[in-house]
């Protein structure tokens, strides 16, 4: 039976996550593909959450539904299919093959939370803005994007939780190299039982309640602007 000794309990678990390359690897990775993943993302998803709700697009649904698919389908499936389609491509094992997956399934989000924005858009004021010679990007940027931005920062962020703490796309795709903090802790939990994955942990959970409370204050401050505007 496993148990922890309670002379194991000190702050030192901590310093030895700073104190590895191994660690200090796999938060930089982490780091640099969640945000690169996230990017590609929060582009992509906008772009699609705005053709989506265009109802001159035709097939919408089920072209949404094709869309959403990579968080409704288990991430098993999705990590073999990913698997053997980069390998293919030569996107086994690097940095960019991890970013574009993260991407495609983190995409979804920004997809979701961009068209729950946009449910209650008015596109009587990018007609304004057209009547007054702005042209589609200038209207996109100036008029509808700030309106919109809670949604888009939102699904950003759930993007960017989703990339940092996947890994089982990750145990497929990535080699030596790539090793994120979740890959880590798979294989620390394997080879070595240690406090320091407990450390790790914790922090991962501080950090993810982090990111949810700068959700909510999002929140908090759209509806501040809405209640003022109105």
């Amino acid at each position: 039976m496993l148990r922890l000794d309670s002379e194991a309990y000190s702050l030192r678990w901590y310093r030895n996550i700073f104190e590895s390359e191994e660690w200090l690897r796999a938060i930089q990775n982490s780091f640099f593909i969640g945000i690169f993943a996230t990017i590609i993302a929060t582009i992509l998803g906008t772009l699609a959450a705005l053709g989506l709700n265009d109802p001159r697009l035709p097939f919408r649904k089920l072209v949404g539904a094709l869309i959403i698919s990579p968080i409704v389908t288990p991430i098993i499936v999705v990590a073999v299919g990913v698997y053997f389609f980069y390998t293919d491509i030569g996107l086994g094992q690097t940095y960019l093959g991890i970013i574009l997956a993260h991407a495609m399934i983190g995409a979804p989000y920004v997809v979701i939370t961009v068209s729950a924005t946009l449910a209650n858009f008015d596109y009587t004021l990018l007609r304004a803005a057209a009547s007054l010679g702005a042209n589609p990007w200038t209207a996109f940027r100036r008029v509808q994007l700030p309106i919109i931005s809670r949604g888009v920062i939102t699904g950003a962020l759930f993007a960017f939780i989703n990339s940092f703490d996947e890994v089982v796309i990750v145990l497929f795709m990535a080699g030596l190299k790539q090793r994120t903090i979740p890959r880590e802790m798979w294989s620390g939990i394997r080879e070595e039982i240690s406090p320091t994955i407990l450390a790790v942990a914790t922090l991962l959970i501080l950090f993810v309640i982090l990111v949810l409370i700068t959700v909510e204050l999002l929140k908090s401050i759209g509806e501040k602007h809405k209640l003022s505007a109105n």
